[in-house]
C-alpha cells in the first residue's frame, strides 16, 4: 500500500512540477520527509543520461539536494542497479557539488526499510572518509567530502546492490 501511495504521490509531484532551463524545483517524499521547496542547479557538465533523469524527476533531485543543504548543484544521478531501467531502480546515487565541496545521497526507491551504507572519500592523505550507515527507509547520507573530484564513492542496500565508483563526482 505504501508503494502505491508513493508512486501515486511521485506521479502527481510530477506532473505539477517545472522544469525550466535545467532548475529543478518541488521536491517530494522520496529524499526527505518534509523538504523546503528550492530550486536545484544543474551543473553544465552533468551527463545525457543524468540531465534526462533530472527533467523526468525533478521532485526526487530537489529532495536529495535540500537533504545537502542549501547551494548545492547536481553533477549526477545514478540509477542503481547499473544498467536498470531509471523507472525500474531499486535506489539512486545523488552527488552534488557547491563551493563548501562535494555531498552524497543515497536514496532508497524500494518503498521499504533497507540497510543501507554511503560512503565518500576524498583520497587526498590525511582526511578522512564520511559514511552513513543503518536501516532506512528514505535515503542514507547526507555525506560530506571537502574534494569532490574524483572521491571515491560507495553505496551499498542490503544484499542486492553493491556499488563503488570515482567517477560519481566530476572528474576533471
Amino acid at each position: 500500500m505504501l508503494a502505491i501511495a508513493r508512486s501515486t504521490t511521485r506521479l502527481a509531484v510530477a506532473a505539477a512540477t517545472t522544469v525550466a532551463a535545467l532548475a529543478v524545483a518541488a521536491p517530494q517524499a522520496s529524499a526527505a520527509e518534509d523538504p523546503t521547496g528550492t530550486d536545484v542547479k544543474v551543473s553544465v557538465e552533468v551527463s545525457t543520461e543524468t540531465r534526462e533523469f533530472a527533467v523526468a524527476n525533478p521532485g526526487e533531485v530537489a529532495a536529495a539536494a535540500n537533504a545537502c543543504g542549501s547551494g548545492y548543484t547536481l553533477t549526477k544521478a545514478i540509477p542503481l542497479p547499473v544498467g536498470t531501467d531509471p523507472r525500474l531502480r531499486l535506489a539512486t546515487v545523488f552527488t552534488y557539488n557547491s563551493q563548501a565541496g562535494g555531498c552524497l545521497i543515497f536514496d532508497n526507491n524500494t518503498g521499504r526499510a533497507q540497510s543501507m551504507t554511503a560512503k565518500v572519500c576524498d583520497g587526498y592523505p590525511g582526511t578522512k572518509c564520511d559514511s552513513d550507515t543503518g536501516t532506512f527507509s528514505q535515503y542514507a547520507g547526507p555525506v560530506y567530502t571537502k574534494y569532490p573530484v574524483c572521491a571515491t564513492v560507495t553505496a551499498r542496500m542490503s544484499n542486492f546492490i553493491n556499488y563503488t565508483s570515482q567517477y560519481a563526482f566530476s572528474c576533471n
